[in-house]
C-alpha cells in the first residue's frame, strides 16, 4: 500500500521554530496538530542498517521484560517493539552511562539504531492511521480485509523549550515523529497527548499516564497498532465452550473455536506449536503450548516458549502438517510499569537525577515510564495496540545517598589532612548551652 507523502515527510522542528512556537496542541479541541520541519525530509536508510541486531536485541529484551514482570496466573501482553522505539528515541539524546545502560538492556547495536528503526518502520507499515473506531463495531462473514499495521511516535515538549538541534533532526528522519508543544501546567496537555493515544490506537488505549506534574519537561511517546484477518478464518466450525485449565490447576469453561486445516507446525522436547497466518502472507500469530498435565514440576512455562532459543527452534521447525486447533477467544489489556522492570534489568541512569539526556535539554531524567498493551483474538482475525510513554522531568539537585542527623549528642574534630594533626577536638552535648 503506498503511504500518504505527508507520513514520510519530516515531523521535527529546529530549536528556533520551539522557542517562537505555533499554537500549542492543547488549543486544539480535536487531535493536536503537529508542528513540521522545514527542509527536514524523512531519509532513506542505508541498506546495510542493523535490522537483524536491532531484532534480536529487541526480542531478547521482550523475553527479559517478561522474566520481570510476569506472574504466572495472569494475563500478560506487551509490544516489546512499542518499548524498544520508545527508548530508542530517549537513546538519541542520551550520553554517557545513560546511554551504554540503554544500549546493554535492549541490545541496540553500538551504530545504526536509528537506521534500523527507520528501516523496519517502512518494512512492517501499511497505513498512515489506524481505522476510525465505529461504535457497537461486530465483525460479520464477508472478504478478508487487508492487515493494517501503524507506527506513529510524537515528542510533545514544554512550549518554548531549547530542544537539542541533532536530537529533533533525528527524531524526524528516522521516526517521522511529530512534536507538540504543550502547556503542562494545565490540564489540556494531559487531554492533548491522550488524544492523540486514542487516535493512534483506534481507541484501544484512552491515555498515557494518569498524571503529568506541571513540572513536566517533555514526554516522548510511541504507538503500535495492528489489526489482521486469519488466512484460514476459524468461522467455519462453530465455536463453542470447552474447559481451560488455569496454572493454578483450576479449570473454567471459554469460548473456544476449531480449525482443521494444513498449517505450519513444530514441537519439541515439553512443547507445540502452530503458526497462524495472517491475510497478506507478512504476519503470523504463534500459538506455543507447553505440552504435559497441569502440575507437571518439569513441564515448561509459557514464557519459558518465548526465550530467544526457543523462538529460533520454532522458526527453523515449523513444516506443514495437517492440524486440528482447539483455541480460545481472548480479549485483554496489560499495564506495565517499565521504571520498576527496567531498573531490574539494569536501566538505572535514565531514571535518576544525575541522567544524561543532555542531547535533549541539560539536566533531564526520567521520571515515569509507562507501557499499555492490549490484544483481542477471535474467529476472524486480531487487533492490538500498545503506547510506550517517557515522562521527562528536571533532575534538580542530586538527592543524598546516605543522611546524617546530629540531633543527639555527637563529636567533632578539626584535622589538619596532610599530618592527620587533631588541632582541636570535642563533642557537643547540647547546643543551646553557650557555658
Amino acid at each position: 500500500m503506498t503511504m500518504r507523502r505527508s507520513w514520510w515527510m519530516a515531523a521535527g522542528l529546529s530549536t528556533a521554530l520551539l522557542v517562537t512556537g505555533c499554537a500549542p496542541a492543547e488549543s486544539q479541541n480535536t487531535s493536536p496538530v503537529p508542528l513540521r520541519a522545514q527542509g527536514v525530509a524523512r531519509v532513506v536508510p542505508p541498506a546495510d542498517a542493523p535490522v537483524s541486531a536491532v531484532t534480536q536485541g529487541v526480542t531478547a529484551f521482550g523475553y527479559e521484560l517478561g522474566k520481570v514482570d510476569v506472574a504466572p496466573t495472569e494475563n500478560w501482553v506487551v509490544s516489546p517493539a512499542s518499548i524498544a522505539y520508545g527508548f530508542a528515541m530517549a537513546r538519541a539524546g542520551a550520553a554517557g552511562e545513560t546511554a551504554a545502560e540503554i544500549d546493554r538492556v535492549f541490545g541496540f547495536p553500538q551504530t545504526g539504531v536509528h537506521e534500523a528503526f527507520n528501516a523496519i518502520t517502512r518494512q512492517v507499515v501499511t497505513d498512515e492511521l489506524p481505522p476510525a473506531k465505529s461504535a457497537g463495531e461486530t465483525r460479520q462473514p464477508g472478504p478478508s480485509k487487508p492487515p493494517v499495521v501503524c507506527v506513529a511516535n510524537a515528542l510533545f515538549p514544554k512550549a518554548g523549550l531549547a530542544v537539542g538541534d541533532e536530537f529533533l533532526r533525528t527524531l524526524a528522519a528516522q521516526y517521522g515523529a511529530a512534536v507538540y508543544p504543550v502547556d503542562f501546567t494545565k490540564p489540556t496537555a494531559k487531554e492533548a497527548i491522550d488524544s492523540w493515544v486514542r487516535t493512534q490506537t483506534a481507541e484501544r488505549v484512552q491515555q498515557l499516564v494518569a498524571d503529568l506534574p506541571p513540572a513536566t519537561t517533555l514526554a516522548l511517546a510511541n504507538a503500535v497498532y495492528l489489526k489482521a484477518d486469519w488466512e484460514f478464518a476459524f468461522a467455519k466450525e462453530p465455536t463453542t465452550d470447552q474447559v481451560f485449565h488455569r496454572a493454578d490447576g483450576t479449570t473454567v469453561p471459554v469460548p473456544t473455536m476449531r480449525l482443521s486445516q494444513s498449517l505450519r507446525y513444530a514441537s519439541g522436547a515439553g512443547w507445540q506449536a502452530v503458526e497462524l497466518q495472517l491475510v497478506g502472507g507478512q504476519l503470523a500469530m504463534w500459538i506455543l503450548v507447553p505440552s504435559g498435565g497441569p502440575g507437571d514440576k518439569d513441564q515448561l512455562t509459557p514464557h519459558d516458549l518465548l526465550s530467544p532459543a526457543s523462538m529460533t527452534t520454532v522458526s527453523a521447525a515449523l513444516r506443514h502438517e495437517d492440524v486440528g486447533l482447539a483455541l480460545p477467544r481472548w480479549d485483554f489489556a496489560s499495564n506495565v510499569d517499565l521504571t520498576a522492570a527496567l531498573m531490574k534489568l539494569g536501566v538505572v541512569y535514565a531514571f535518576a537525577h544525575n541522567a544524561d539526556f543532555s542531547g535533549i535539554h541539560p539536566d533531564l531524567h526520567i521520571d515515569q515510564a509507562v507501557h499499555k498493551a492490549t490484544i483481542t483474538v477471535d474467529e476472524w482475525g486480531t487487533e492490538a495496540a500498545a503506547v510506550t510513554g517517557l515522562v521527562l522531568a528536571p533532575s534538580g539537585p542530586v538527592p543524598p545517598k546516605v543522611e546524617v542527623r546530629a540531633d543527639h549528642p555527637f563529636a567533632f574534630a578539626i584535622v589538619h589532612g596532610p599530618t592527620g594533626l587533631p588541632l582541636f577536638m570535642g563533642h557537643v552535648a547540647d547546643p543551646s548551652s553557650h557555658g
